[in-house]
C-alpha cells in the first residue's frame, strides 16, 4: 500500500514560482514511476510531467517544457514539481499519481495504482 500526500500549493502571484512536493509512505514507493496532473476548475485533468523509479529518466509534454520540472529523492520518499513563470491558466488542483508502467506511458492514466488528495495552486493576475 501507498499512500500520497502533496503539499506546497497555495496563492501566488503571476510570474512567481511554486516547488509541489509529493510525500509518499510504503516501501514499494521506490518501484513506482510518478506522475504530476492537474485539474482547473470545469476542466478535464491533465498530465503535467511524470518520472521513473530512480529519477533518472523524466516526461515532459513540449507545452509544459521550460517551466516544469520534475525530480524525486527516494531517500526523502518525494517527488517534486517545480513550476516557474506561473500565469492564471496554471490554476489547478495539481495531483500526484504511482505507476506500475514506464515513465513514457503515465501521462496515459497507464498503471496508475495509487492518487493523492491534491494541492491547490492559485495564481493570480
Amino acid at each position: 500500500q501507498v499512500q500520497l500526500i502533496e503539499s506546497g500549493g497555495g496563492l501566488v502571484q503571476a510570474g512567481g514560482s511554486l516547488r509541489l512536493s509529493c510525500v509518499a509512505s510504503g516501501r514499494r514507493f521506490i518501484s513506482y514511476s510518478v506522475g504530476w496532473f492537474r485539474q482547473a476548475p470545469g476542466k478535464e485533468r491533465e498530465f503535467v510531467a511524470s518520472i521513473n523509479w530512480s529519477g533518472g529518466v523524466d516526461y515532459v509534454p513540449d507545452s509544459m517544457k521550460g517551466r516544469f520540472t520534475i525530480s524525486r529523492d527516494n531517500a526523502k520518499n518525494t517527488v517534486y514539481l517545480q513550476i516557474n513563470s506561473l500565469t492564471p491558466e496554471d490554476t489547478a488542483v495539481y495531483f500526484c499519481a504511482a505507476s506500475s508502467s514506464v515513465v513514457q506511458r503515465v501521462r496515459f492514466g497507464s498503471g496508475i495504482e495509487y492518487w493523492g488528495n491534491g494541492t491547490l495552486v492559485t495564481v493570480s493576475s
